[in-house]
């Protein structure tokens, strides 16, 4: 591709790739998942649960804000390719430094607290991600709405690692193996990002870099991811020193669950990112809040049934990824499932409103507050019903967050009407409904098989839902299927 032109894909499409990106986020877990719980066991997973989650503070401080960032900035100053090769120069050269004060304070922490000592080998393991994440670059990809390269990059490596995690991992002291895998299924294919950069820059030394420029918003976002990964991951930390590995791998199969389908609600809200920086930056406010206001319908129709299903349907769910072992997890994911709907909605409160309105430093202020409410839920309700403690204390945290988010936006999200109560209520009322027919169904029919006792549930659930949607004639819903007869009509 020419360095002086970037094809811009339309919204609708980059969010089909970024949908196909997330649902292999979900089908391939689904492969890999019921495998390496079977063979590993509660505690070699629990062990690699402590290390991920160590290591993602570490991931955090090089990165140093700089993914979310570098989309606004980059996004910004994509029609000019010389002042966007400069940009993307100057923030690479941040990252780096930070990495390296990055790994001097991981090495550090080996050597002194024994609780890593221990875990060693997993943790330098595990860091290679934040290696691969600095030069991967991947910030510029979704700047400039490259997803379809960012989708087929990311696929093509996960289906090798599933190849690899079934050729090399057999036994539960194969979990170090396992660990370096998972490490190159998801951010092994960075490394191609840097060999495909000069279609899209220029890479030539220029005169003076303005680092200064990029301090501030780049802390403040620090500031941001740092306070919503302490909550997001301290809680398999605390679980890890208050209670046990075993404790902790129940966790961590209720969180693996919980972040694929908090992932799947929240695509939309990384491809909308650039976009509505694009549009601010053209001063256009109408594109704007329509594409606002249809990412909360989204969150309204996709969050709400995804949380009741799951609810009804946590046993079998856990047995049949994870196995008759991990039933312990059942309570732990009913207690986490209401906090994807707040996912959700902060998701489109911060990265579509906050941050493209250059008002990072209220994300800060609504992290801090549920980091805070995280930790002290955590030390109350940990020690006393260990995993279910943590998972209460997640879902109030993000409850925490949003509030913060909606406070400080009220004024804007009344004037502009960026809310419609109505497709909220819509939402609700389907899902009530399917849900109590759910209910019943379950009262009726029973399966022997967990997977078919999963397929079958979800399809009666989700084909009512859908359903009761169409007869309560819901927005996004309707308007796909005239904009789909429209096309068949015109190609026909």
């Amino acid at each position: 591709m020419s360095r002086d032109k970037i094809k811009i894909h339309s919204v609708k499409y980059n969010f089909f790739m970024n949908i196909i990106l997330k649902t292999s986020t979900f089908i391939f877990p689904l492969i890999t998942f019921p495998y390496v719980s079977r063979i590993l066991g509660p505690g070699p997973n629990g062990d690699i649960s402590f290390a991920t989650s160590v290591i993602s503070y570490f991931s955090l401080l090089a990165g140093m804000g700089i993914p979310s960032y570098g989309v606004r900035k980059c996004a910004e100053n994509r029609d000019d390719i010389n002042k966007l090769s400069k940009i993307i120069q100057e923030l690479l050269i941040i990252n780096i430094i930070f990495t390296v004060i990055s790994y001097i304070i991981l090495i550090c922490m080996v050597i002194f607290i024994p609780k890593f000592s221990d875990n060693a080998s997993l943790l330098y393991i595990m860091s290679i991600t934040i290696i691969f994440s600095t030069f991967g670059v991947d910030w510029v990809y979704q700047a400039i709405e490259q997803y379809d390269y960012i989708t087929v990059r990311n696929i093509s490596f996960k289906i090798v690692a599933v190849i690899l995690m079934f050729v090399f991992v057999h036994k539960p002291s194969d979990y170090v193996i396992y660990a370096g895998i998972t490490v190159f299924g998801n951010v092994g294919s960075n490394i191609l990002n840097l060999l495909k950069l000069p279609h899209f820059i220029a890479f030539k030394k220029y005169e003076a870099y303005n680092l200064k420029q990029h301090m501030r918003p780049i802390v403040m976002l620090f500031l941001y991811n740092a306070t919503t990964t302490i909550f997001t991951n301290l809680d398999q930390v605390m679980l890890g020193f208050m209670s046990n590995n075993k404790e902790v791998g129940y966790y961590a199969a209720t969180v693996k669950i919980k972040n694929i389908l908090a992932s799947l609600i929240t695509s939309l809200g990384a491809v909308m990112l650039p976009r509505m920086s694009y549009y601010l930056g053209k001063g256009d406010k109408n594109r704007f809040s329509s594409l606002v206001r249809k990412s909360f319908n989204f969150i309204f129709i996709s969050a709400i049934p995804v949380t009741m299903y799951f609810f009804i349907e946590a046993k079998p769910i856990i047995g049949f990824l994870a196995g008759s072992r991990y039933y312990n997890s059942v309570s732990i994911l009913r207690n986490v499932l209401p906090s994807i709907f707040f996912i959700g909605l902060s998701s489109v409160t911060a990265w579509q409103l906050l941050i493209p309105l250059k008002l990072e430093k209220y994300t800060v202020v609504g992290s801090i507050f549920g980091a805070i409410i995280n930790v002290v839920f955590n030390v109350l309700l940990i020690p006393i019903v260990g995993g279910n403690g943590a998972a209460f204390a997640t879902t109030i945290a993000e409850f925490c967050v949003l509030l913060t988010h909606l406070i400080v936006l009220r004024k804007r999200i009344v004037e502009s009407k960026l809310i419609d109560s109505n497709e909220f209520i819509k939402a609700i009322v389907a899902g009530v409904v399917a849900t109590l027919i759910l209910i019943l169904f379950n009262s009726k029919v029973t399966f022997s098989n967990l997977l078919v006792d999963c397929v079958a549930t979800g399809i009666v659930y989700f084909a009512i839902y859908i359903g009761l949607l169409l007869i309560l004639k819901e927005n996004i819903l309707i308007g796909e299927i005239k904009k789909f007869l429209s096309n068949s009509k015109a190609g026909g």
